[in-house]
């Protein structure tokens, strides 16, 4: 049994009435014993709700028009069908499309649809803030305030479909073709709904992307690791970004409690592990902390044995960052390091810079005008006071 519920507190919210989204096919048919449906048909309905939800879109109970008004009426009693709020968007020049949404509480969170010729990807967050501090990451200068539901995050990817135009599902040809679970958040301090959101994700005859083309991020919650490959049956990334200890305990302070050596035997013990089925390792490229030659060496003896990927991600700045990006040269020369010793080691091309993009940047943007706001309101209540 893993040890979910000793890692992090229970930091969730639910809506006011029983949200429809997000529940998986056992928890609606659960749900739906408590109306006057009949206990054969429950069945049948809960497959339509199920087909309206991820195949449809329906955004409303009264949208379910395959359901008598009379249930309908029954239902909106004690259910509700319900999906973040966009709050701001931003669309780079190059495609990239970035959504502030307000979730239950009013609470703010980030989402990224990244376009590219072969596919579309869909970028998830799984906590409202985050509890790591990674030195390099934005969303690491928020607290974390609390997990999101399963519905907070399935409803990210209805969100998404909803300003791209893809309901009904396509069949083909769909502008969302990949998710990622690399947001906001730590998804492996919110496993349990994450596992039941990319579930509900990857099924056949809802939302229906394919397990292949799900990947989870995490900065190394070792003995949640083999649990959610057991569980979600996804594809592994570690956010690794450092070959030393030392270093890695500076960018990733999760290192201190698991330290390299311990992430990757849980890598090596990754369900389903194989060339076919590779794990992705990412890397941030900082200008002279973690990019020499030898850094890239002292990584291909570290992965030695393990079918794998590595993404090198040049960094993206942001205002008070205390790091700069590598330049082209050492990018390249590590690069050639990995690839000569057999791996793929793709740079990823920085994408909407000029939206920022770096994750949490909007949100923290949201944050200050926020507080500006209430201070010139304080300001002006003193004032019309005196």
């Amino acid at each position: 049994m893993m040890p979910v519920a000793d890692l992090v507190t229970s930091l969730t919210v639910q809506p006011e009435g029983e949200n429809l989204t997000g529940l998986t096919r056992e928890q609606l048919a659960t749900a739906l014993e408590a109306t006057t449906i009949a206990p054969r048909s429950r069945s049948m309905r809960r497959d339509q709700i199920w087909n309206g939800l991820y195949i449809r879109g329906w955004r409303s109970i009264d949208d379910i028009t395959t359901l008598s008004k009379g249930l309908r009426a029954e239902l909106v009693e004690q259910f509700v069908i319900e999906r973040p709020e966009i709050v701001h968007e931003q669309r780079s020049e190059d495609g990239t499309i970035k959504w502030l949404l307000r979730v239950n509480d009013g609470r703010e969170i980030e989402t990224v649809y990244i376009p590219e010729e072969t596919r579309g990807t869909l970028c998830l967050s799984s906590q409202v803030g985050c509890t790591l501090t990674c030195r390099f990451c934005h969303t690491g200068t928020q607290k974390l305030v609390r997990n999101l539901t399963v519905a907070e995050i399935v409803g990210q990817i209805l969100v998404a479909r909803d300003v791209l135009g893809e309901w009904p599902r396509p069949t083909d040809n769909r502008k969302i073709s990949n998710i990622v679970m690399m947001g906001m958040g730590e998804p492996l301090y919110n496993a349990e709904n994450v596992r039941d959101a990319l579930r509900i994700a990857a099924d056949g005859d809802g939302l229906a992307i394919s397990r292949r083309r799900i990947t989870l991020s995490t900065a190394g919650v070792v003995p949640v690791i083999p649990w959610i490959g057991r569980e979600a049956e996804v594809m592994l990334a570690i956010s690794l970004h450092a070959v030393r200890d030392d270093l890695r305990d500076e960018l990733v302070p999760l290192n201190r409690k698991y330290p390299i050596a311990d992430v990757l035997e849980a890598c090596r013990a990754y369900p389903g592990l194989s060339n076919a089925r590779r794990i992705t390792f990412e890397y941030v490229m900082l200008q002279d902390v973690n990019d020499s030659v030898a850094d890239a060496r002292e990584l291909v003896r570290l992965l030695k044995g393990i079918p794998a990927k590595i993404n090198l991600i040049p960094f993206n700045p942001w205002p008070g960052a205390p790091y700069e990006c590598s330049s082209k040269t050492r990018i390249k020369n590590f690069a050639d390091v990995i690839s000569r010793a057999g791996y793929a080691s793709p740079v990823r091309t920085p994408r909407g810079r000029d939206i920022m993009a770096a994750c949490g940047q909007l949100k923290s943007a949201s944050l200050k005008l926020g507080a500006r706001r209430r201070r010139l309101e304080a300001v002006r209540e003193v004032s019309a006071a005196s």
